[in-house]
């Protein structure tokens, strides 16, 4: 039996990443916090006041017998702008930039490839930080699975984006 591996993802306001990554097939648990900024345990109200640099970000543990990192990455793909600095939707700080913070040395090549193919085909260039992940803090209690504690809570994700095959919810 494999072990779960883990990743982390930036893709602007955390709620609706995770929201997105929990309902996938192969993704066994999430959580939202902060990752590689400039202090130990920020808030996010030293988000907001940008005294604190880190990213919003969503941990996700995953099966990688049942999905695959380059899977995984498709589907960050498909739900963000990876052309946009330090922005994602209508949501703009450093705080939602994007990005792909590993802490497994191996994931860095599969990442590195993945973004060069998409590259390829793009004239535009892909703005998505790669990073070792340098250290990640859980988020408040009341950002964890926020949407679904607060289901018309703000999301500028598109979870319709998630096929039924792909829903472990369907």
């Amino acid at each position: 039996m494999m072990e779960n591996k883990r990743i982390v993802f930036g893709g602007g306001c955390f709620w609706g990443v995770e929201a997105y990554f929990k309902r996938l097939k192969g993704v066994c648990s999430t959580r939202v916090g902060y990752a590689n900024g400039n202090k130990k345990n920020p808030t996010y109200e030293e988000l907001k006041a940008h005294i604190a640099t880190h990213v919003e970000a969503c941990e996700i543990s995953y099966d990688p017998a049942c999905i695959t990192l380059d899977s995984l990455l498709s589907h960050l793909f498909r739900i963000i702008n990876p052309y946009t600095i330090n922005r994602q939707g209508p949501d703009m700080g450093i705080q939602y930039r994007s990005g792909i913070y590993y802490s497994n040395v191996e994931d860095k090549s599969i990442i590195e490839a993945f973004i060069k193919k998409i590259q390829q085909s793009s004239v535009r260039q892909i703005v998505v930080e790669v990073k070792e992940e340098r250290e990640f803090y859980a988020a408040e209690d009341y950002h964890q699975d926020y949407l679904t504690k607060n289901p018309g809570g703000y999301c500028h994700i598109n979870l319709g984006l998630l096929s039924k095959e792909e829903d472990k919810n369907s």
